[in-house]
Order: C-alpha cells, then sequence, then structure tokens
C-alpha cells in the first residue's frame, strides 16, 4: 500500500498536487480541510465545533482530526494507499497516524514538502481568496495560518526526517515540471 503524506504551508499547491497525484496513483485524497469542510456543510454537530475553531483561525483539536481521519480510512477498505492532505500537523498527530496504521498493518510510504516562500504564499491565496472566497483565506486569518505552519506545523518534519521516510520538491515554478519531481520521488517509494 501506498501511503503518502503530501506537506505544507497554506498555499503551498497541495490541493492542485493531489488531485494529479490521485489520478496517476489511484490513491484515495484524505484532506482534513475537505473533511472540515464537508461536515460544516453539512452541519453536524462536530462540523459545527471545526466551523467556531476554523473561523477563529485556529487548529482544530488532535482529538477531532484524528477521529475524523480514521473514520475517513475506515470507508475506503480496497484502497491502493492514501495520500494525506493536511496531516498530520503536530508531531502527536503524526505518532498517532503512525501508530493508527500499523493497527492496520499498513505505514506512511514517504513524505513529501512542498517547499514555498512566504511571499510566494501570500501572493497564491490572495488569488484563490479573490476566486473561491473562502473564509480561511481572509488577511487576518491566513497570517495566523502561516505562523501556525511556520511555529509548530514545520516540527513534523524532523520526525519524518529521522525516519528516513521526507523528501523535498520546490514547489514553486509550473505546475506541471512540480507534478514531474512529484512524480519521480514516490516512484522510488513505490518501488
Amino acid at each position: 500500500m501506498l501511503n503518502l503524506v503530501l506537506f505544507g504551508p497554506p498555499g503551498a499547491g497541495k490541493g492542485t498536487q493531489s488531485e494529479k497525484l490521485i489520478d496517476k496513483y489511484q490513491l484515495v485524497h484524505v484532506s482534513t480541510g475537505d473533511i472540515f469542510r464537508s461536515h460544516i456543510k453539512n452541519q453536524t454537530s462536530l462540523g459545527q465545533q471545526v466551523s467556531q475553531i476554523i473561523a477563529e483561525g485556529n487548529l482544530v483539536p488532535d482529538s477531532i482530526t484524528i477521529a475524523m481521519l480514521e473514520e475517513e480510512v475506515k470507508k475506503n477498505p480496497d484502497a491502493k494507499g492514501f495520500i494525506f492532505d493536511g496531516f498530520p500537523r503536530t508531531v502527536a498527530q503524526a505518532e498517532a497516524l503512525d501508530k493508527f496504521l500499523v493497527d492496520n498493518n499498513t505505514a506512511i510510504s514517504g513524505v513529501i514538502a512542498l517547499d514555498v516562500t512566504e511571499e510566494e504564499l501570500t501572493q497564491r491565496i490572495a488569488k484563490r481568496q479573490e476566486i473561491s472566497g473562502r473564509a480561511d483565506d481572509a488577511a487576518d486569518k491566513l497570517k495566523k495560518r502561516i505562523e501556525e505552519y511556520f511555529s509548530k506545523t514545520i516540527h513534523v518534519l524532523p520526525y519524518y526526517e529521522e525516519q528516513g521516510k521526507l523528501s523535498k520538491v520546490n514547489g514553486i515554478g509550473d505546475i506541471e515540471t512540480i507534478f514531474a519531481e512529484l512524480s519521480a520521488v514516490i516512484d522510488i517509494y513505490s518501488a
């Protein structure tokens, strides 16, 4: 089973690249952002909690995120693998994900970090906000999300680096070029 974590700050291109990788490798996309938005849209009790937390620009607590993620993985018992997008965001989440996967006789195959400068992120998200109007892309909340990434989430990378599972790809440039670089890395994991 090919299980990947696509890593990067808000606006790094994780969603764009995930779509292309899913098609190529027939993976199931598990995006915490998509899961949260689905719960919010369907106004589940969890969605109402998550809505409040996200609206304030905060990260959803590990217990809620992990439970939702496990539920999503269990919905796809015949999957060839998963691509985790937006998760894990903390070392505690990475440890919980590892434990969950081991308990299900699989593991993370590799972690790919999309390297993008803060200046590039700000420009991309400003464009995305104009198009989508996503509440979490508003300037004040975006600043908080980017700060959260660089102060907390970035610390997950050494966790995977110690396991020999971390690769970095330049996330600035042509979408197809970035995709080709990601594919080259994934082909090594799946060999």
